[in-house]
């Protein structure tokens, strides 16, 4: 089968062994949270800082700056506010972003958040043959251990991007769980080519990320804008949509992104809010996963 056909025209086993490569399998909901909690929050932070320009062999030095901002703004914001209400949280740190600002990580984990692995230089994975991206998989792994001490056991693509070969690299290395998904809002068992792998998902969803509200490149033709009040309607609503249910909250931000004086609010407010709410079980992404895989019902 010529698989350069446009898609109407291919067979079905083509489609259909594109759709099983990785599919979402059982659905891991606890019984309860810890504690009698009724909903459990699981913040990350993506600490992209300079390779968000790096990875496509970029050169920008004003783009640059922006991303060592996000070690000596962001970070630090983001650090106090976490531990003035003393939540746990899980950053996703690039290799090289680790070598660039060791002492961050180590800051990092002192503090008693995790670190998970989020590519070498933020490349993307698809564009990556099998040895490439396991290579820089496990070098990824290497230097975070290394630098902090402690072995990553998840991991967060760049941009969410997934090569064929990435859930078979996870099941290698054995990692307990990844977050780069978007199947469920439960965490999941991830399946590959029909079979239950190891791996864990902790889905995530552009809708509860900063991103896609605020990034932006003036070299580019990319100029997205939500003002911040409209964006913590969002991420609220999101969050009370969880805590009705009864279940897990993930949100995704970047220091570079809401680490400024006009955004940090948001997630402050934020916090307030669940807080007022009550019943909350603040968690890294690997406890709320390693309590779901054990108290699933």
């Amino acid at each position: 089968m010529d698989q350069e056909q446009p898609s109407w025209q291919w067979d079905e086993t083509v489609w259909r062994n594109r759709v099983e490569q990785v599919r979402a399998g059982e659905r891991l909901v606890p019984t309860h949270w810890p504690n009698g909690a009724r909903c459990a929050v699981a913040l990350s932070f993506d600490s992209d800082h300079e390779t968000s320009e790096l990875r496509d062999g970029g050169k920008s030095i004003g783009r640059m700056s922006w991303g060592q901002a996000a070690n000596r703004v962001g970070i630090p914001r983001i650090l106090a506010l976490l531990e003035q209400h003393d939540i746990p949280a899980t950053f996703f740190v690039p290799a090289v972003v680790a070598q660039l600002y060791p002492e961050e990580q180590r800051d990092i984990i002192a503090r008693g958040h995790e670190i998970g692995l989020h590519g070498w230089i933020h490349e993307l994975n698809s564009v990556l043959e099998y040895a490439d991206e396991k290579r820089l998989m496990l070098n990824s792994s290497r230097v975070l251990a290394e630098i902090t001490g402690v072995k990553p056991v998840g991991m967060r693509t760049p941009s969410w991007d997934y090569s064929p070969h990435t859930l078979r690299i996870a099941e290698e290395m054995a990692l307990l769980y990844d977050s780069s998904l978007m199947a469920d809002e439960h965490c999941y068992r991830l399946i590959r080519e029909g079979k239950p792998s190891n791996v864990i998902e902790f889905p995530v969803e552009w809708v509860r990320d900063d991103a896609v509200y605020f990034m932006m490149n003036r070299f580019q033709s990319l100029r997205p804008y939500t003002p911040p009040g409209d964006v913590f309607d969002i991420f609220m609503r999101e969050f009370d949509g969880a805590w009705e249910e009864g279940g897990v909250f993930q949100l995704t931000l970047h220091p570079h992104i809401i680490g400024y004086r006009s955004r940090i609010w948001i997630l402050a407010r934020l916090i307030e809010h669940m807080k007022q709410r009550g019943d909350i079980w603040f968690a890294t992404h690997q406890q709320v996963v390693e309590w779901a895989r054990d108290h699933a019902g």
